[in-house]
């Protein structure tokens, strides 16, 4: 009985140990892991688009315009930011923001986009026809990692879906 009792006591106080630790180390989940979501709450969220209308539409005085720009938009004020936008082909936008020089990227990108190693990319939030038909999922994406921007972004996208 005794032997029981110390057993289930060092349990309880490793238990203990390892609350207290992770609690003093500030762990935070969804991480933050480059502090994208960080930087850009309430300051500037910077927003890669290619032009793809009618999800996305770049004027020639490169003003952005579409559905998707709007829902951006939408999300940026939600957080308190400004978006600043980064006009670019795909294949640009995909490595500036596995660099880090972008925060999401957008242009009616499509769940099975070629560009799963350069970016994460939010669950499909809208199904849409292709030009030939076809259904296909719009999805937007972040930086690798940035597990707490991607998850802020998709429940915000899920909450204009209820809407």
């Amino acid at each position: 009985m005794t032997r029981r009792w110390a057993q289930r006591a060092a349990i309880a106080l490793l238990a203990s140990v390892v609350l207290v630790v992770g609690a003093g180390c500030g762990a935070q989940y969804p991480r933050d892991t480059h502090g994208s979501l960080r930087a850009a709450t309430g300051g500037s969220l910077r927003v890669g688009v290619s032009a793809n209308p009618p999800w996305t539409e770049v004027g020639a005085d490169g003003e952005v315009g579409g559905s998707e720009a709007r829902l951006v938009e939408s999300y940026a004020a939600s957080i308190g930011a400004t978006v600043r936008w980064r006009v670019g082909a795909e294949s640009v936008l995909a490595e500036e923001i596995d660099w880090g020089q972008l925060d999401v990227v957008i242009g009616g990108l499509t769940a099975s986009s070629p560009w799963t190693e350069k970016m994460a990319f939010t669950r499909p939030y809208a199904t849409v026809q292709s030009p030939n038909g076809d259904s296909v999922k719009l999805v937007m994406a972040t930086r690798p990692g940035e597990n707490a921007l991607l998850v802020s972004l998709e429940r915000f996208l899920a909450h204009q879906d209820r809407r």
